[in-house]
Formats: C-alpha cells, sequence, structure tokens
C-alpha cells in the first residue's frame, strides 16, 4: 500500500494530482490511503512527530509518501527512508527524521534521479510521487538514489512537549508520547493544569483533561467542547508535565 501524509489540503488541487502520478509508476491494484492531509502547514517538526504515531498501525511494506516541505525547490534534499520494514519518500527537512531516530533498524538514500519536467514547487508530484510508485512495485532502479550515512536534518527520537495537531474537534494533540507519563501527572497546557481521565465520559460535561489518545499520545480535551478554544491552544503551542 501507498500512504498519503501532507499539508496540501484534502479539498485543494494538490492531492489527485499526487495519486495521478503514483498510479502512472505503481502497479494499478496497489491501494492508495490518505492518511493525513491537513498535517500542520509548512510545520516539519510537529509533522515529524505526528507522523511517528501514525505509522505505528501501518505494517511492513507500507510505502509513505510524506510531504511537508516549505523548503520545496531549494537545495534541501529529496530522500528515501527503510524503517523498520516501511518506506518513506519525501523531504530532508526533519519530516523523516523522528521515524527515522526511533526505528529498530533504519536505512538512508538521497534521490539523485529528476524527471525530465519538474515543477519547482511541487516535488510531492513530480519526484517524490513516482519514486514511492516505483518502490511500492518492487522496481525502483538503483541508479536513481545513493546510499547516505544519514539524513541532513535529524530532530532525534526524544517526545516534543508542544501541540502538534489540533482535530475538527478541537482536541489537541501533543508530541508526548502517553506511555512515559504518569496517569497521576498533570498537563499544563495555556493556563491551566489537567488531570488525567481515561476516556470523555470518565469527566463532567465542559470538563478539560488529558488522556492518552488511540495512538498513544497525550492529548488534551474537553468533554463536549473544542479544547483548542476552550484553552487557547494551537500548534506549537507548549505543554508541560507537572505535577
Amino acid at each position: 500500500m501507498i500512504v498519503l501524509f501532507t499539508d496540501f489540503g484534502a479539498d485543494d488541487i494538490y492531492v489527485a494530482q499526487v495519486k495521478a502520478a503514483l498510479t502512472q509508476c505503481a502497479d494499478p491494484a496497489t491501494p492508495i490511503l490518505d492518511l493525513l492531509h491537513a498535517a500542520p502547514n509548512f510545520n516539519a517538526r510537529a509533522g515529524a512527530h505526528l507522523l511517528a504515531a501514525l505509522q505505528a498501525s501501518f505494517p511492513a511494506g507500507a510505502v509513505f509518501l510524506a510531504v511537508v516541505d516549505p523548503g520545496v525547490g531549494s537545495a534541501r534534499d529529496a530522500v528515501v527512508l527503510e524503517a523498520d520494514g516501511k518506506a518513506y519518500v519525501g523531504p530532508d527537512n526533519g519530516l523523516l527524521s523522528v521515524v527515522a531516530a526511533r526505528a529498530a533498524r533504519a536505512r538512508a538514500w538521497r534521490i539523485t534521479w529528476r524527471p525530465e519536467t519538474v515543477s519547482a514547487s511541487f516535488h510531492g508530484r513530480d519526484l517524490f510521487a513516482p519514486v514511492a510508485g516505483w518502490i511500492a512495485a518492487g522496481n525502483l532502479a538503483k541508479e536513481k538514489i545513493e546510499d547516505i550515512a544519514r539524513l541532513s536534518v535529524e530532530l532525534g527520537a526524544e517526545d516534543l512537549a508542544e501541540v502538534i495537531y489540533v482535530d475538527h474537534y478541537g482536541n489537541v494533540l501533543t508530541g508526548l508520547r502517553a506511555e512515559r507519563v504518569s496517569r497521576d501527572a498533570k498537563i499544563a497546557a495555556g493556563r491551566r493544569k489537567l488531570a488525567y481521565a481515561r476516556v470523555f465520559a470518565d469527566t463532567p460535561n465542559g470538563s478539560a483533561f488529558w488522556y492518552e489518545n488511540s495512538v498513544g499520545l497525550v492529548e488534551v480535551a474537553v468533554n463536549g467542547d473544542s479544547a483548542a478554544q476552550t484553552l487557547g491552544l494551537g500548534v506549537g503551542d507548549p505543554v508541560k508535565v507537572t505535577a
């Protein structure tokens, strides 16, 4: 399968063009799944931690086309990452680096191939999509890539104590892995310190709390309302584990 993770916007003009490019290089029977097209705009750091959490539910052999690329057309490299049996294609701007840092086994390659025609502002369609399609089909030519010792931009394996995504309910996802946070701890977010609850129904309506969400991250929520609006939180705002 090919899995798409971008900041292109599901209702904009870009995703279908990427899929059209994929169909020209991948096996027609290969599923193309839309993981997310609302990754935080221009924010490779938030995207890196979100991608690292979301990829865990996909099996070995999945090929991720990951594009949050404010530096498109610049000197930043285009890369392929293989991490724990999954492949990732995207810009070398940190977006793939949290996955790489947390993997038990990882290798990386620079994409040296360039198409005859490539838009300076749309490498997702013209450069990354063909490479992802060839990987999924099992026929990426070796001369199109070259080994590199490591990614150029590395964000490391540690958690990110920031808001990395706000869903349409107003729930606030952080870059903190919940397995590393005591259930007795509080999460400082905005001007509030929030206690843990297992699920929404364990709290009164309108109450703010934190819980372990379905992808293993610390998430801040308000029962029946928007945590982002109630607490004044947005992507990039700090959070803190506290007593």
